[in-house]
């Protein structure tokens, strides 16, 4: 009785290894661990490959864009600094086949809407720029650029215009003859004018092509690369010079602020998996609870035996201190190694969306993991079990003796305040941490309050002269030990509060990816459809058999003033708000409220004169509110109305939606054009007729897009559903613990 507590210890951990008592709480850590450490694995990784792939998305290591050339100072700014630099400029536009000797008066050559970007050598500083010499041939990275004369396009410009390699493109009044098939881009994104097929000509012969003109909607960029001081000093200079010349419509990309393409979809992944790792967590820190009180109401006989025997308390508590140390490791590691192998399952479900050949992982998320193991054993787990050195030699002829008392308020504020910080610490978004903790903090409270309530109901409400003797018995073992009742019933409770939680928030957030994914979504969206079209253009679609479609004036308009105060950028810190004030807006009418379209503050009136609907994202970020006035110039037409709705707009509806919108029939003296969105039939000819009839309209094929958001969405819900089995397994064994307790 007097050897150290190290082997004590071990031969405890080893003997209650056989016996069975600690697999219940093995199981319940080794899950909690591995749900987190999965999804720190997977998303320390992401957040390696997302930065180390930024610069390929930028096309180098900063990025200057602006809607008109580009000073020279900019220029003459990196070569000072020894950076390597590049030009391109991007813009939409209409490429078409040569005639033909057979052409007659009545043929319309072929017609097709681009996304042409002319580059310079150099181009792109960061990543590859990967061709191929025929469709279905091999691609090979290339450093080359097109050469005057020549012009790379994608495959689906052959298709769509009917062209072999070699043949000749027109741009403009421009020639050009097809070299190269362009396979990946890497800077290319999924802005308005990056949805058409690209076309890729050399910077120099842009002039020639009589496609630039002053009304024209281009993007120049200036993209630099080097040294990280030198390209940061590049970034601070380049802002300064903005602000200083007042430079309107001209903003600086780094890789802090660039193109996060379709990052809200994986944001919300990622929060919803730190979310059910966490509701996880909980959910172990409630079995093992539970479980390490049996654990514990086992064990009063041995102990009592051995102080009969001469142990001595303090070596007791920390042989058992050992041994649940030793258990949470062990549960820790195992739970950790399954974590990192369920991860790779993300990165398998989610391919093509993240890079397979991510970076690998950090120390990070297996010391957290192993820290949360040890903090739900140490904080949860022990507190009962150390009231084992507690027992006094007496219960070994008296077993009423040495009953396990509840844990001091000390203990157990100090163990929830920890495990509480760790959760904080795990969950990468205090909002969300805080929400979860504070939650079930208030959940834990409000259901041992109702068990306490019920069970004191119970003690007086049953008449045991009239009751079943099976009721009258359990009533009184419930009575004798209200708290340990008020206990499991609370535990059951949170469990299970944590799991119907995360079923309704499943089902919820995948109802709303599949929405957004819909099959019937409209995959075509036309503009520049003028008034006297209206007519003809919607008789052509109903001659197709389009029924349904989306149909709205627009009209562009520079945000001058706010509550008679006039614009300026210089006014908003935020680098959004400033690009916002910078930009003209597609504006649009409409005595009906869009369907689609949700008013969540004011009212939308139709033919409400001086009236305007404001998407409250924007109104957000501009700072504005239901009152407030706002003035637009439209080409010299000035209109100034009041907000008197907001809407709540769902972007990744693909439907046709607009920042602002005037509740009227219609804007006096207002240059209007038509957009029109639609499902097109499955035609390989429709889209060719329509332009050839409408020669005018601008027609953005949005079918290859609209199917990639709906693969996206599809590997991401296959993700959610991969970690939700964490979560049933943890529910089961909170229930399996409360009924064996």
């Amino acid at each position: 009785m007097n050897s150290s507590f190290i082997p004590l210890g071990g031969r405890a951990f080893v003997r209650d290894w056989r016996a069975g008592e600690l697999r219940l709480l093995i199981v319940a850590v080794t899950l909690a661990v591995a749900a987190l450490t999965s999804v720190g694995f997977f998303v320390d990784r992401l957040k390696g490959g997302l930065q180390r792939d930024a610069r390929d998305m930028l096309g180098g290591d900063a990025l200057v864009i602006s809607d008109n050339p580009l000073p020279a100072a900019f220029m003459a700014q990196a070569s000072a600094l020894g950076l390597r630099h590049t030009r391109h400029l991007g813009f939409s536009t209409m490429a078409q086949t040569p005639e033909t000797p057979d052409s007659t008066p009545t043929q319309e050559d072929h017609i097709q809407l681009v996304a042409l970007k002319a580059v310079e050598a150099n181009y792109p500083l960061r990543g590859s720029l990967r061709t191929s010499t025929a469709p279905n041939a091999p691609d090979t990275p290339t450093h080359d650029v097109p050469t005057p004369g020549q012009v790379w396009v994608d495959a689906a410009v052959l298709h769509s215009l009917n062209l072999r390699m070699n043949d000749t493109l027109l741009l403009g009044n421009l020639a050009l003859r097809i070299t190269r098939l362009i396979v990946h881009e890497p800077d290319r994104g999924l802005g308005f004018m990056n949805l058409s097929p690209r076309v890729m000509m050399n910077l120099a012969e842009v002039a020639a092509t009589g496609l630039v003109q002053p009304a024209s909607r281009l993007r120049y960029h200036l993209a630099v690369a080097g040294d990280e001081a030198a390209v940061q000093a590049f970034v601070e200079a380049s802002q300064t010079h903005i602000q200083t010349n007042n430079l309107r419509g001209v903003q600086v990309q780094t890789l802090q602020n660039g193109r996060p393409d379709i990052s809200n979809t994986l944001e919300r992944m990622e929060k919803f998996l730190n979310l059910m790792a966490l509701l996880t967590a909980l959910q172990g820190a409630v079995a093992i609870a539970l479980a390490a009180r049996s654990f514990a109401a086992n064990h009063l006989d041995d102990c009592a035996m051995l102080r009969v025997l001469g142990l001595r308390q303090s070596t007791m508590a920390a042989a058992y201190g050992m041994e649940f140390v030793v258990m949470g490791l062990f549960a820790s590691a195992l739970g950790g190694a399954i974590g990192y192998g369920v991860h790779f399952g993300f990165i398998a479900l989610l391919a093509g969306l993240v890079q397979s050949d991510l970076p690998a992982p950090g120390i990070g998320p297996a010391v957290l993991g192993m820290g949360m193991g040890l903090t739900l054993v140490l904080t949860f787990g022990l507190p009962p079990v150390l009231q084992l050195a507690h027992v006094p030699p007496l219960r070994v002829i008296r077993r009423e003796a040495g009953q396990l008392q509840r844990a001091s308020a000390t203990v157990l504020g100090l163990g929830v305040t920890g495990f509480a910080a760790l959760l904080l610490a795990m969950s990468s978004n205090i909002t969300l941490g805080l929400i979860v903790v504070g939650g079930f903090a208030l959940a834990t409270a409000l259901f041992a309050a109702l068990s306490w309530v019920a069970v004191q109901l119970l003690r007086k409400g049953i008449n045991e002269a009239t009751a079943p003797m099976a009721v009258v018995l359990a009533t009184r073992q419930m009575s004798a030990r209200p708290a340990f009742a008020v206990v499991q019933v609370s535990s059951l409770a949170v469990g299970l509060l944590a799991l119907v939680l995360l079923i309704l928030l499943r089902t919820d957030l995948i109802s709303s990816w599949r929405e957004a994914a819909n099959a019937h979504a409209p995959n075509r969206f036309v503009i520049n459809i003028m008034p006297e079209q209206t007519s003809p253009f919607t008789h052509a679609l109903t001659q197709a058999g389009i029924t349904s479609l989306d149909w709205f004036p627009m009209m562009r308009g520079r945000l001058v003033a706010i509550n008679g105060r006039d614009v300026n950028a210089d006014d908003y810190q935020d680098d959004r708000a400033r690009h916002l004030v910078d930009r003209e807006f597609n504006l649009s009418y409409s005595t009906q409220q869009p369907s689609h379209n949700v008013v969540v503050a004011g009212r939308w009136v139709a033919n409400e004169s001086n009236a305007i609907s404001l998407e409250k994202g924007i109104a957000k970020t501009l700072g504005l509110s239901l009152g407030d006035s706002l003035t637009f110039d439209m080409g010299g037409l000035s209109i100034t109305s009041k907000i008197t709705s907001l809407r709540r707009v769902d972007w990744m509806s693909m439907r046709a939606n607009f920042f602002a919108m005037y509740p009227v029939d219609q804007l006096h003296n207002a240059s209007v054009t038509y957009l029109s969105a639609f499902k097109a039939p499955v035609d390989p000819g429709f889209d060719n007729a329509l332009v050839r009839q409408f020669p005018n309209i601008t027609l953005v094929n949005l079918t290859t897009t609209l199917g990639q958001i709906q693969r996206v969405l599809h590997q991401v819900m296959g993700a959610v559903e991969f970690l939700f089995a964490f979560t049933l397994a943890a529910g089961l064994v909170v229930m399996f613990a409360a009924v064996t307790a």
